[in-house]
């Protein structure tokens, strides 16, 4: 905060006739509300290495805030860094900066520096925070031009918890990285809120102070060039250093409890796990009225739900809502799930014939689950629907699903999938809510000449229009390509030949 500056407030700068002009901005404080970055370097101590990297992280705190407060800016910011990086994979880093951090870096954007920033056609950020770390955000979902911050030193693909020179870009050091950037060239616009970014913001035409205010709200995530539709990491809040304690207290009670909720859900009869879920915390809402069981001497194939795809977990609580166990077709899942799960379990080949003769075989059987997102998304968003299912049955009831979790993500699409189901229940009240919808008339299947695209786009419109979600045309593919850097296939390990033992 600066007491006494030659800068005027934020808000007195004029927005209007900037296309051509150049702005600077810092970004804790200024770009963003929040004046810490503590929280954002806490995501990536646990995303990139556990609850045990956060408690280190949350004890060296008092040290980070008695060098930053009493000492230097650049101590206190040396010593986070150390304490989040040193012995990190630079790959893992990079890989939680691109998927993790927009989501919760996008709901912090002050809105009177946005105003200005957004006004100027060219935009650089200056900040003390490790390049690494903002990047991806600033330029993907922002469009900044131009990203200077301060560098980790690394050794062997892996950060060695130092930085490099000229060390953090704190007061000098980010009026010299500007120079060096822009030359004799002075920049239209320079942002900051603190005393330690007057040096660079005297080397601007115009200079403006982001005064501190608990009670600004932050920017509307529509007003954003890009809406965040995918994004991946296992914690639900930003984690300050109380939230960060409360996780790490939490965790050695949540686990032992997701396996008792997990061992309930598996071993319990469906008929009561409804009930049992409500004893242990968690709480399902049931909406609509589901058909009755076909029975099989009647001949008559089963009933294909077609459900919105939120975890892993949903063919299960569909189940524990019908009171009744189904099968359920899905297109990736982990050994582990696969061996707890108290429904049967069908992969799907993504091989379309084949596929398409095992529905109809499981369809013989029963009724059956399926979510034809392929995916899971956790905001209101529906991913584009696979048409197959529609071509098999005209028995299609469409299931509208939606949870609600307070501290942990059930999904990852960079992590080991088998945790999902745990993570999930770890939260202290896990909810899902279950609307069945009316089955589709026999007008609107494939049968009364609609195309399968045809129905499957109708149902769904009216999931989305039941959950209040956006229909897009984003796939699978699409959210791996954002989030890990792939397609999101799963390679099937060769299996041993019959007479090949394990270790000979």
């Amino acid at each position: 905060m600066v007491t006494s500056n030659p800068f005027p407030a934020v808000e007195k700068c004029p927005s209007v006739g900037r296309e051509k002009q150049t702005v600077v901005a810092d970004m804790d404080g200024t770009l963003l509300i929040g004046r810490s970055s503590f929280p954002y370097f806490a995501l990536v101590a646990f995303e990139v290495s556990g609850v045990l990297r956060l408690l280190f992280l949350l004890l060296a705190s008092p040290l980070t805030g008695l060098l930053y407060y009493f000492v230097s800016e650049s101590a206190g910011i040396q010593v986070l860094i150390f304490a989040t990086f040193v012995g990190m994979k630079v790959s893992d880093i990079e890989s939680v900066a691109r998927a993790v951090l927009p989501k919760f870096y996008s709901s912090d954007l002050h809105p009177e520096s946005w105003r200005v920033f957004t006004s100027c056609g060219k935009r650089c950020v200056l900040t003390a925070n490790p390049r690494i770390m903002v990047e991806a955000f600033l330029k993907d979902l922002l469009g900044v031009d131009m990203v200077l911050g301060t560098e980790i030193g690394t050794y062997k693909g892996r950060a060695t918890g130092f930085v490099c020179k000229p060390g953090v870009l704190v007061g000098k050091n980010k009026a010299d990285a500007l120079k060096k950037a822009f030359g004799e060239t002075k920049p239209d616009v320079g942002l900051g809120d603190r005393h330690t970014d007057i040096p660079f913001m005297a080397m601007c035409k115009e200079g403006y102070l982001v005064p501190p205010n608990p009670e600004t709200k932050a920017v509307a995530i529509e007003k954003l060039p890009k809406p965040v539709i995918f994004h991946d990491g296992r914690l639900v809040q930003k984690p300050t250093p109380l939230t960060a304690l409360l996780i790490i207290l939490w965790t050695p009670i949540g686990f032992p409890l997701a396996c008792l909720r997990i061992a309930a859900g598996s071993l319990l009869p469906m008929s009561i796990v409804y009930y049992a879920f409500w004893a242990l915390g968690v709480r399902i809402t049931v909406k609509g009225t589901p058909p009755p069981p076909v029975k099989k001497s009647t001949g008559q194939s089963g009933v294909l739900f077609i459900c919105s795809h939120r975890t892993l977990l949903d063919p299960i609580f569909l189940c524990t809502a019908l009171g009744r166990p189904i099968s359920a077709v899905t297109y990736s899942i982990s050994r582990l799930s696969e061996i707890i799960s108290p429904i049967k379990l069908v992969k799907l080949s993504r091989d379309r014939a084949t596929d398409a003769a095992m529905i109809k075989k499981l369809l013989q059987e029963g009724d059956l689950a399926i979510c034809p997102e392929g995916t899971t998304c956790r905001e209101p968003f529906l991913l584009r629907f696979s048409s197959l299912f529609a071509e098999l049955t005209d028995q299609l009831v469409p299931v509208a699903m939606v949870n609600r979790m307070s501290m942990f993500h059930g999904t990852t699409a960079r992590g080991w999938k088998g945790m999902d189901p745990f993570y999930f229940f770890m939260n202290p009240t896990p909810a899902y809510e279950v609307t069945f919808l009316n089955k589709l008339p026999p007008e609107l299947t494939c049968s009364s000449g609609k195309s399968s695209h045809e129905v499957a786009n109708y149902i769904q419109r009216v999931i989305a229009a039941t959950l209040s979600y956006e229909c897009t045309n984003f796939t699978r593919k699409d959210k791996y390509r954002a989030l890990a850097g792939n397609d999101g296939t799963v390679v099937e390990k060769p299996k041993l030949p019959a007479n090949k033992v394990m270790g000979c």
